[in-house]
């Protein structure tokens, strides 16, 4: 196979967990974006994303809390199992279904002793439909990593600012502003790596930071708020359509104001039931045909 013809099916092909480790390998950069239910999963599909995440971010994002911590293993079963029906229903129907899907776990389901997490992270993927999980936190968690991967269910990394740690670090702060801070998140990658994790998540570090990791390490790097040297990017699909009302951190790009749009939208289904303008027959279905009218 011509390398035009290695790149094209590295681009439009099934992503599965050695495709990123390839796409790496020949400078493909990829996107990674989160869903949460099946709506989201047909648009980023049709739309071109490599990776779907399904995050524990729902808890912020579609359940209203102000961290993810209170977001339970079921909730999250919910919500992957939404997701992954959409897919599969996809690519049965020939229309895509090509990103790899992977799922979070959530705040103890696997930090508590590595039965209960290979139970949980393994209930991801049987129950749920998944195909790999994401696990945040560095060296600590090597051996997690480690007994996850042997019994073969793929991880990915997740270091840096690690939101289920948002109390410990005094808030959502970027992290490794400091040298000391810088190698240890370093050599948190490094552990990662060699856990056997296939990709690892920076968020919330500087780029110069981000850059010296991604050019370390053989597996992906993906970033969030981790400047543009990572070899792809990850965003809440909810900040880059612009759907959630209020100022955005910095490091989102807002490609919509769906939000905007929804509200207006709204306004005016509002106004035309009120003046009767809505329903119109357009709109309406009608009954049997009387003797008269006929």
């Amino acid at each position: 196979m011509g390398s035009s013809n290695v790149l094209d099916a590295l681009r439009h092909g099934p992503v599965t967990v050695p495709t990123l480790r390839s796409m790496k390998a020949a400078g493909l950069r990829f996107v990674m974006a989160t869903a949460y239910d099946a709506v989201f999963a047909h648009i980023l599909d049709e739309g071109g994303v490599d990776v779907i995440l399904v995050g524990d971010s729902l808890g912020m994002v579609i359940q209203g809390h102000e961290t993810t911590l209170p977001v339970t293993v079921e909730e999250m079963l919910y919500h992957v199992k939404a997701v992954a029906r959409a897919l599969e229903k996809r690519r049965l129907q020939g229309q895509g279904g090509r990103p790899l899907l992977v799922a979070d776990m959530p705040f103890l389901s696997y930090q508590t002793d590595i039965a209960t997490a290979i139970r949980n992270a393994g209930r991801m993927l049987a129950e749920g439909g998944a195909q790999a999980v994401k696990i945040e936190g560095g060296e600590a968690f090597a051996q997690t990593v480690a007994r996850l991967v042997e019994v073969g269910i793929p991880v990915m990394g997740h270091i840096g600012l690690t939101p289920q740690r948002v109390h410990a670090m005094g808030g959502f702060r970027v992290q490794g502003k400091s040298s000391e801070e810088a190698e240890r998140i370093f050599m948190d990658a490094r552990a990662i790596e060699q856990a056997g994790a296939f990709a690892i998540v920076l968020e919330g570090i500087p780029s110069s930071l981000a850059k010296r990791i991604s050019q370390a390490l053989s597996i992906p790097t993906i970033g969030i708020g981790a400047g543009p040297d990572c070899d792809g990017q990850v965003l809440v699909s909810h900040d880059f359509l612009g759907l959630l009302p209020g100022p955005s951190p910095r490091f989102v790009k807002r490609y919509a104001e769906l939000y905007a749009l929804g509200v207006e939208a709204t306004r005016r289904f509002v106004h035309e039931v009120q003046n009767g303008l809505f329903p119109a027959e357009a709109h309406s279905y009608g009954g049997p045909s009387t003797q008269k009218e006929k």
